[in-house]
């Protein structure tokens, strides 16, 4: 560390006391996360440019990925060869320590088989429960109430909001392999600055649904197409504080859903049209971006993209520019949609609102339906009964054959 110019004139012979330690300084991450990706780039490898924590290197005919996060690093690749390689080159220089076939990595565990690779945070949700203290409470089958819409001055203000806000952002964090919360902590986390009781308890609430089924994640299937389907949802003015409209989408490789987002709209639509417009416009620029995910990964994604929707008049829109009337209030930005059409890369086309998967992340659901489109995103519970068989093998013979059960070797370090 450096002394500031000043003080080699005034205290020529005087160090500086640390109050913190490296690790903890703002710039650290900088300087670890430069010194890094140097020596990645001396190794062979290149950065993405849609995510810049993801590093390829595509070596005599071998593939390698890797996706860093601070000093967390999984490593996938299609031979172990060149996984060793890069263990030999990084441990040159820097201190590391392989933690073998990937498990464990940041509260998310991982579980593969030639079935496919499950995901789920059942340790991280048991501790949100146990520390929330509602472990030995009746479980619910339904996140939150249909109808019931928080407001601000709902209930009485919490002395300590700080329970709520450390709960909400464990929640937050929760919904990396809990699609079904999305909406509701979207909109607990509204509250974040003044909760109330009533926001207190719709917390609850969702703490007793995860209890009901902690260990529920994400399955993607081993045998999946290399194609985008995108569904995409939205409610008008169902904000009653703000009176702005809800967007939810998500999306599929094939048959494995690979990313969704409840999100409020910036600003207040004076049409249901207009609404639903936004939310296609913004399920397509993550479409794109997705693309160009899959590209640095060296995928061959299958085009035009599908993006369904359960509302005709707005496909209309989409393809036809002549409704002036109707559209000419609507930012222009949100246009991109027609030219993601005409440039062939996504294709619209219609859904019926009984098999909308979207709107999982706009509204809350009755528990038939709730459970019906969830069974159709492929998100399961690998520790229930019901689900026997999606992990186990044949083990004796994947001993004889000494292969691995993932459909990639992956390593974390």
């Amino acid at each position: 560390m450096r002394k500031p110019p000043v003080y080699f004139k005034e205290a020529p012979n005087q160090v500086c006391r640390l109050h913190k330690s490296l690790y903890g300084l703002k710039e650290a991450p900088r300087q670890w996360y430069s010194k890094f990706s140097q020596a990645l780039f001396t190794f062979g490898f290149q950065q993405s440019k849609a995510n810049h924590s993801l590093f390829t290197r595509l070596h005599n005919g071998s593939f390698t990925a890797l996706l860093v996060y601070v000093d967390d690093i999984i490593v996938a690749s299609s031979s172990m060869d060149s996984i060793a390689a890069l263990q030999s080159f990084l441990s040159e220089h820097f201190w590391i320590k392989c933690l073998g076939n990937l498990c464990y990595f940041l509260g998310i565990e991982v579980a593969c088989s030639s079935k496919g690779i499950s995901i789920c945070q059942r340790k991280y949700a048991l501790d949100i429960l146990s520390d929330a203290d509602v472990l030995n409470t009746r479980p619910l089958k339904l996140p939150m109430e249909q109808n019931l819409k928080l407001r601000i001055d709902d209930g009485l203000p919490l002395s300590d909001p700080l329970p709520y806000r450390r709960l909400v952002g464990r929640l937050i964090y929760l919904t990396i392999t809990r699609p079904d919360i999305s909406y509701v902590v979207h909109v607990l986390s509204q509250f974040m600055t003044t909760p109330t009781s009533s926001h207190q308890h719709a917390a609850h609430q969702v703490l007793r649904y995860i209890k009901n089924a902690p260990g529920q994640g994400l399955l993607f299937p081993s045998s999946s197409s290399f194609h985008l389907r995108g569904y995409t949802n939205s409610d008008w003015a169902s904000c009653p504080n703000s009176r702005c409209s809800i967007t939810g989408f998500c999306i599929f490789l094939g048959s494995s859903l690979i990313s969704w987002r409840s999100k409020k709209q910036t600003v207040v639509s004076r049409s249901s049209v207009e609404v639903e417009y936004r939310a296609m416009a913004t399920t397509s620029c993550e479409l794109q971006w997705l693309s160009y995910i899959l590209q640095d990964l060296h995928f061959s994604v299958s085009l035009p993209a599908n993006l369904y929707y359960d509302n005709q008049a707005t496909l209309h829109i989409a393809a036809n520019p002549v409704f002036h009337e109707r559209t000419k209030h609507i930012e222009i930005d949100c246009h991109l949609i027609r030219y993601k059409i005409q440039s062939g890369f996504l294709r619209t086309s219609h859904v019926r609102s009984s098999l909308q998967l979207a709107d999982v992340f706009t509204k809350a659901l009755p528990s038939t339906q709730l459970g019906f489109l969830l069974s159709k995103m492929g998100i399961e519970n690998i520790y229930s009964p019901s689900c026997v068989g999606i992990l186990e093998d044949d083990e004796s013979a994947n001993r004889e054959s000494n292969t691995t059960t993932c459909p990639t070797n992956s390593q974390q370090i």
